[in-house]
């Protein structure tokens, strides 16, 4: 099984990592390389208009595309699991996983990623910013959908090699499973949708269900995952899997209050 969850577009690179952290490179690099060449001709005024940024924001990744480099160092990136610092990532609380959770989560988490394609939590990662679903104009097509076309369902495939049903456990948001060619994969497709209770019915309510995501991949990394079936046991934050609701490639988790609402 592979979970996929989406990048946060905040990042810590402050937090002091655990000594002697193994780390892989990217293996989409030449890709990111190319992508990185098209950013640098772009101005900070031209950055801001395409990523809808302030010009603080632009000027700030401006600087980040000039300092990226096709060699990934100690200096100058860090695991990506440990980079990112948003919703999904607080639910997922990385920095407290044991040594050999986070050896599990290389071989069955992907995180998409609009500069690095498939990131595995392990792959060191520059700092940027260029969300999967920015418009940008390359060689390949007008936005980066067409630039990875089916790149990441190949990478997803080839990871699944093994598995003789293969299972891709969708934790990310529809604007990167998108970049996700459909046709190309090779797996079954399992959904996690997180429901709260509010205004006298459940709905999906962004913030949570984000924080949710990531609770579910870490269910899934400490409680090593390798069934659908399994993942009905998840039980964090007050989510309880709801039979009725569900279908087999929809699962349905629904709580009725968020803790301290």
């Amino acid at each position: 099984m592979l979970f996929l969850l989406s990048p946060a577009k905040s990042l810590d690179y402050e937090t002091p990592l655990p000594e002697g952290l193994p780390h892989t490179t990217p293996q989409f690099v030449p890709q990111s390389t190319a992508l990185i060449e098209v950013l640098r001709t772009q101005s900070p005024q031209q950055i801001a208009s395409l990523m809808e940024l302030s010009d603080k924001l632009a000027a700030l990744n401006v600087a980040r595309y000039a300092a990226w480099r096709p060699r990934f160092t100690a200096a100058n990136s860090r695991q990506a699991l440990l980079a990112f610092n948003g919703d999904v990532y607080e639910g997922l609380n990385a920095h407290t996983l044991a040594a050999d959770d986070l050896g599990w989560a290389q071989s069955h988490v992907a995180i998409l990623s609009g500069l690095y394609g498939v990131l595995r939590p392990l792959d060191r990662m520059q700092p940027y910013r260029l969300e999967m679903g920015t418009r940008l104009a390359t060689g390949a097509g007008s936005n980066l959908y067409q630039f990875w076309g089916s790149q990441i369902a190949e990478h997803l495939n080839t990871r699944l090699r093994a598995d003789t049903t293969p299972v891709v456990v969708n934790l990310a948001s529809q604007e990167y499973f998108k970049a996700v060619d459909r046709k190309a994969l090779k797996a079954r497709i399992i959904e996690c949708v997180f429901e709260d209770w509010k205004g006298g019915g459940y709905k999906i309510i962004s913030f949570y269900a984000k924080r949710a995501r990531g609770m579910m991949a870490r269910y899934a990394i400490t409680h090593r995952i390798a069934t659908p079936h399994q993942l009905e046991g998840f039980d964090l934050d007050g989510y309880a899997f709801v039979p009725a609701s569900s279908e087999p490639e929809r699962l349905v988790f629904r709580r009725k209050m968020a803790p301290n609402a």
